[in-house]
């Protein structure tokens, strides 16, 4: 069985008054096909978690067994050299995962709607074409989980229904772990959640019951 198992992670960063830990021992599991919501304050370490989960970054302690693939933070865009044009940062991430790069590119460039500046150096973009070169590299590369950070906040309003298509509609039957604020978003599109707060994770069998446990807290 494809699986996501995180056990007993923390996580902990220097500051000038010593460590702050902002994960304390954090277990769950992401099955394949589950839309797992995760609700928690602004600064409550939802975008930490999926960083770990994504493993650009690393738990102080514990482990995160993946035996499916899993995207990076969509529009994720610390991982793109701004001196390559677009076009060859698509080439790099493809050779990474093992696609072929004339295959990708019409999704790409049709997703991005760059225009020319796909064959620009990417520290020429605005911050909007980055993320939308980000998402659309997301998209072109068939992963098993998609990692959402605050669900879809980039582009304009046509933009973000393309963004909603392509991921919920097309890919409805993989997985995904969603982060945010917003109780809303969440029950719109998970089907089980859990609560992040002080630094630890309650788990719940439906986004209801997570929500419930949110409201409480306060």
């Amino acid at each position: 069985m494809k699986l996501i198992d995180a056990i007993e992670l923390s996580k902990e960063y220097p500051t000038r008054n010593g460590k702050r830990q902002v994960l304390k021992n954090i277990s769950f599991q992401v099955l394949q096909g589950d839309h797992f919501g995760i609700l928690g304050r602004n600064g409550s370490g939802k975008s930490t978690l999926v960083r770990l989960i994504s493993g650009i970054e690393l738990p102080s302690q514990g482990v995160i067994k993946r035996s499916m693939s899993v995207s990076w933070p969509m529009a994720f865009t610390g991982s793109f050299q701004g001196s390559l044009t677009g076009l060859d940062n698509l080439r790099f991430i493809a050779r990474i995962y093992g696609k072929d790069a004339g295959e990708v590119r019409p999704f790409v460039e049709d997703f991005a709607e760059l225009g020319n500046y796909f064959l620009e150096p990417v520290k020429n973009y605005s911050s909007g074409m980055v993320a939308r070169l980000a998402f659309a590299l997301s998209l072109a590369i068939d992963f098993d989980c998609f990692l959402i950070d605050e669900v879809i906040a980039v582009g304009d309003a046509r933009f973000r229904q393309r963004c909603h298509d392509e991921l919920f509609v097309k890919r409805k039957n993989h997985a995904f772990i969603i982060v945010s604020h917003d109780p809303e978003i969440l029950k719109t599109y998970c089907n089980r959640g859990a609560v992040l707060s002080n630094g630890q994770l309650e788990t719940f069998n439906t986004i209801d019951e997570a929500y419930e446990h949110y409201t409480k807290i306060g």
